[in-house]
């Protein structure tokens, strides 16, 4: 049995290890409750094993074998692959008592505020127990609660609100008001979400008295009357869209300006290629929805709201102002990290997700983690079926309809799994069998949705269902049916997600089945203009995620400069700061590193042109950055001796904002390209026609 488990491991702890902890446990399970409390582990086998028969004590949860084995390899520094059902949550407490045993808080970082709250009050029992302290943290927090949580030995939070805490502790004007403590131990829940499909995503603080400029009501305004292919043109991916000569003569004819790209004219001209991304780049109900009179973007992994996340400030208020809305202020930029910068600041990290493996290279390339793959506790005995293919989406969803209607006549429940809330609903309307939607529309409903997802003859769809933190049952007499039927209305660009949504169905040993239908028009295959595929959508997928990754590469140089630089200031701030320095100054070097994220914001955005003079534009970049940030420096250590007088500066809002995962400008371009020349040169695309 243990060697059958430990041969499915890509770097297993010892068979020795395992065997010691099962021994161990089953010592320590004759002891009274406060006998087993007095126990003071000696090892980190004792520590699991007394994790394990505190476990069973407390809430009647037994570890199994593979549990353990995911807590070993976490606790020795990587990344556990545990299959949905596997029961992570618990596997994740063993490893974070062997690291609270070893000093330094632990954070144990989730995907969201309900499941921070959950796990932290689920398991709090436990760390009880074993006499730790337990706390959590969630948007709705006062400060003095979110400082007692990370007071606990163990801390469960998202890895927004644990950024948020750290960027606001930058902007502390005396120590009294820190909140978040050293970092220790980052556990990370849904590792591959955190930290690679999120990691290029920006947490922002904001402040100041910007207001949202009426240019862009008249640029949304303009945009409006421009003919595509005549005024302006998009690339044949649909990623991008630009001006043509036409257009740029329209808008200065509209604008009273001589010359669109004069220096003067940057402001036009930015907010009118943002009015025109707006228009025609952004779909709403696929990239967003309009609730309660405000923009609200949907995670494009998760299929939920993607909470206080926001677009860079002009193009949020172009969309604004495309949807009609009252333009909000966006403020200035005080302070700015991304939560792969934020991971990295954790000297000892470590994750757990139903999905990594197919990501191995990036987390040992960026974060220094080996992913260990744990083999299921029952075997896996879900059939999954070969990808039907169709020639356009219409033919698809009539399958689509006709499938679904045919699995739930047999009692099966049936998850369709789709890519937008467009298509979700889209697909609702043609159906004529009772169901259920979930999608950014109904995510207070998520957990009583997904609690009868199970039943027989249920029909859920759903939008990506990575990162729900919650298993789909079967009901009484559905696995005698076969279990849970999985549908897919379209391939993603990653594995991962594909994977993550086969996963909802066979969890635990139980049968179930899924399926994936596409057509030649999908997303996945037009945005890469293949309309003649001869292979399989696995071979588009792998060559796809290794173009992002050399792109998130290459957004990773530039952001690492950036936060090299931070270190420096606030290591300095933060000096006079425990120095008793006076608050309008330490508000005036915030003013100051605010005033270095601008000004290097604005030679990212541009600096592609440099190569247009044969320059390397990485190496312009270096030396611009450093230049602003030579003089910030000098104006801080000018204030910091009394050379210079401060200038207030007040804190305002708190958000996250996407970024083009190329700073050179196309990512869509870029991809593409380097995908059809990938597959023409393997011989398995025959070319448009």
């Amino acid at each position: 049995m243990l060697k059958n488990i430990l041969r499915g491991l890509r770097r297993p702890p010892s068979q020795s290890a395992l065997e010691r902890v099962l021994e161990i446990r089953d010592r320590l399970a004759a002891l009274a409750d406060d006998e087993l409390r007095q126990f003071e582990p000696g090892s980190r086998e004792d520590a699991f094993a007394k994790a394990a028969v505190a476990s069973e004590r407390v809430l009647g949860l037994r570890p199994h074998d593979q549990q353990i084995l995911g807590a070993m390899a976490m606790a020795d520094g990587a990344i556990a692959e545990m299959q949905t059902g596997e029961g992570k949550t618990l596997a994740a407490v063993l490893a974070v008592n062997a690291y609270a045993r070893e000093g330094g808080p632990v954070h144990v970082l989730t995907a969201n505020d309900y499941l921070a709250r959950r796990d932290a009050e689920w398991m709090g029992g436990i760390y009880r127990f074993l006499g730790l302290s337990a706390g959590f943290i969630t948007h709705e927090l006062a400060q003095d609660e979110r400082r007692r949580a990370y007071r606990c030995d163990v801390t469960y939070a998202t890895a927004n609100e644990v950024g948020f805490d750290f960027l606001r502790d930058q902007l502390a004007l005396g120590a009294e008001e820190l909140v978040l403590g050293d970092f220790g131990t980052a556990l990370v829940d849904e590792a591959d979400s955190i930290l690679i499909d999120e990691a290029r995503i920006p947490l922002v603080i904001a402040g100041g008295t910007l207001e949202a400029e009426p240019l862009a009501r008249r640029m949304a305004q303009l945009a409006r009357t421009l003919v595509a292919w005549r005024d302006f043109q998009m690339d044949e991916y649909g990623r991008n869209v630009r001006l043509t000569d036409h257009g740029n003569a329209l808008v200065e004819r509209a604008s009273g300006i001589e010359n669109l790209f004069a220096p003067e004219s940057m402001d036009t001209l930015a907010a009118i290629e943002a009015a025109l991304h707006a228009r025609v780049l952004l779909r709403r109900d696929v990239d967003y929805i309009v609730r309660n009179g405000a923009i609200e973007l949907v995670d494009e992994f998760k299929g939920r709201i993607a909470e206080h996340r926001r677009w860079p400030a002009g193009l949020q208020t172009a969309l604004e102002a495309k949807e009609g809305l009252e333009l909000r202020s966006q403020g200035k930029i005080l302070g700015s990290i991304t939560l792969q910068g934020l991971i990295r600041l954790y000297p000892r990290k470590c994750g757990m997700t139903g999905t990594a493996a197919t990501s191995a290279q990036e987390f040992r390339e960026f974060y220094g983690l080996e992913v260990v793959v744990i083999p299921t506790h029952r075997p896996v005995i879900r059939v999954d079926r070969d990808d039907i293919v169709y020639a356009d989406h219409r033919a698809k969803e009539r399958a689509l309809v006709a499938e679904i209607a045919k699995v739930h006549a047999t009692g099966r429940p049936v998850l369709v799994g789709t890519a937008s809330v467009a298509e979700s609903e889209r697909l609702s309307a043609r159906m004529e069998i009772p169901h259920r939607v979930l999608n950014a529309r109904q995510d207070a409903e998520e957990a009583a949705i997904i609690a009868r997802a199970g039943q027989r003859g249920a029909v859920t769809i759903s939008t990506n269902m990575a990162g729900r933190g919650t298993d789909i049952v079967l009901g009484e007499g559905v696995a005698e049916l076969g279990g849970l039927h999985v549908i897919g209305t379209n391939r993603h660009e990653s594995r991962r997600i594909d994977h993550q949504l086969r996963g909802r169905a066979g969890r635990q040993g139980d049968p179930g089945s899924s399926q994936f239908f596409v057509s030649v028009d999908d997303e996945l295959l037009a945005r890469y203009g293949i309309d003649r595929w001869e292979g399989n959508v696995d071979e588009i997928q792998r060559i796809v995620e290794g173009q992002h990754f050399d792109a998130r590469m290459t957004l990773w140089k530039y952001g690492g400069l950036i936060e090299d630089h931070r270190k420096i200031v606030h290591a300095r701030r933060r000096e006079l700061l425990i120095a008793g320095a006076d608050a309008a100054l330490l508000r005036t070097i915030d003013a100051a590193w605010s005033d270095y994220l601008a000004a290097v914001e604005e030679l990212r955005e541009g600096i592609h042109w440099r190569s247009w003079g044969g320059r390397e534009p990485f190496h312009e970049f270096i030396q611009d950055a450093e230049r602003i940030f030579n003089e910030v420096m000098e104006r801080v250590e000018a204030l910091a001796e009394g050379q210079e007088q401060p200038e207030p500066v007040s804190i305002g809002a708190t958000w996250t904002y996407l970024v083009n995962d190329n700073p050179f400008g196309t990512l869509g371009e870029r991809v593409a390209a380097g995908v059809r020349r990938v597959l023409e040169g393997r011989g398995l695309l025959r070319g448009r026609g």
